[in-house]
């Protein structure tokens, strides 16, 4: 009896050690992913980021280009 006693509680043991691995492993796994998402969302913010500086851009410019054909400029005097 004793030894049949021993032999579960070893197996208990191997089991419960065996699952905290697994699932130690599969945890830093699911982070892993979570950070390579995280670094996905930021390079996409940060390419919308210059598409709209992009735009701002080409808009100032063409008010610029209008304002210059109605008013005129002249250089800046002391």
């Amino acid at each position: 009896m004793q030894n049949r006693g021993a032999k579960l509680t070893l197996l208990g043991a191997v089991l419960l050690s065996s699952f905290t691995i697994w699932a130690v492993h599969f945890q830093q796994e699911q982070e892993r992913e979570n950070m390579y998402k995280g670094v996905l969302r930021d390079d996409e913010r940060r390419r919308e980021k210059m598409r709209q500086r992009q735009l701002d851009l080409e808009a100032s410019r063409k008010r610029r280009e209008i304002y210059e054909r109605v008013q005129t400029v002249e250089p800046a005097t002391e």
